[in-house]
């Protein structure tokens, strides 16, 4: 069962409640995807047992709360039973990412089973109430009313930036890059897809593999779509398996064929307009992005390594 937690935060730090969060997700199946604002507590999210995968939402947006600038930003990130604290302030984004996707919300449940069964108090808590789910919805819990997990997990922690300064995002890519990449295996890909536009456009993808001495690739649908991507160039199942240290994406939606091909990659970037687009569920660090924004930042801060 698909279950993303929005986590709680309380200054710069985790709420307890988050680690209740994931313990709820546990007992009804789950291994939770754990979406963290603003990228605060990413780090003690991972550390969680039962937690599945950890997204660091980054961007200017996270600065000061609104719930509907959060909402937009978290709601592509959210799959299946998106779960949230009863705070406050964590109710009301719940509830207007659950209005952007269009799915049923149960507030203040003190009661998760299987099935997604919830019960919650009404009436000021003179009756108890008994929802059943049969899809995708979204859950506020209160607090202390579900254990919380342990500590103990390990979960891989990837990053997603929305932020309208590019060159900021870029700037973190490459800096949470360099600190995964050994100098003795710096080998580097940088793929180009449909996403840009013409092929014409590559051109860009090799000046900047020109500075870091990096393979230029593509994507099926780009190989597929214009004559003058060659199929030698093409990343994916039916094209080479590559697995190198930092991989790019650039215009890559991520379909299955290519992410089989690449996503062993030690770190992964995708850049991409679409903030739904599949590459961003393996990318260590997401940028969403045109590539005319991306590109020349990225270039800009190659020739300065």
């Amino acid at each position: 069962m698909e279950v993303t937690i929005i986590a709680e935060t309380t200054g710069n730090e985790l709420h307890p409640v988050t680690a209740q969060l994931v313990g709820a997700a546990c007992s009804i199946g789950g291994t939770p995807t754990v979406i963290c604002p603003g990228g605060v507590g990413a780090t003690e999210a991972s550390s969680i047992s039962g937690v599945g995968k950890v997204v660091s939402a980054e961007g200017e947006c996270f600065g000061s709360f609104d719930s509907g600038a959060w909402a937009s930003a978290l709601s592509p990130l959210c799959e299946g039973v998106v779960m949230a604290s009863s705070s406050a302030h964590s109710r009301e984004v719940l509830a207007q990412v659950a209005a952007i996707r269009n799915i049923p919300i149960i507030q203040d449940a003190t009661g998760l089973e299987s099935g997604i069964r919830v019960t919650r108090p009404i009436y000021s808590g003179k009756a108890i109430e008994t929802s059943v789910a049969s899809g995708p919805c979204a859950i506020s819990i209160r607090q202390n009313a579900f254990e919380a997990s342990g500590s103990g997990g390990n979960a891989d922690i990837s990053t997603v930036n929305n932020t309208s300064d590019v060159g900021v995002a870029v700037r973190e890519a490459l800096a949470k890059a360099s600190e995964r990449l050994d100098v003795a295996e710096a080998d580097i890909i940088i793929s180009g897809g449909r996403g840009m536009g013409d092929p014409s456009n590559f051109s860009h993808l090799y000046e900047i593999a020109d500075i870091v001495g990096a393979a230029v690739g593509a994507s099926r649908a780009a190989v597929d779509t214009w004559d003058d991507i060659p199929h030698d160039m093409q990343v994916g199942q039916t094209g080479k398996t590559v697995n190198p240290s930092l991989y790019i994406a650039v215009g890559i939606s991520g379909a299955i064929q290519h992410l089989a091909g690449m996503r062993s990659s030690k770190y992964i970037v995708a850049i991409n307009k679409d903030p739904d687009a599949p590459i961003f569920s393996v990318a260590d660090y997401g940028i969403v992005s045109t590539w005319e924004e991306a590109l020349p930042a990225l270039r800009d801060e190659f020739g300065k390594l």
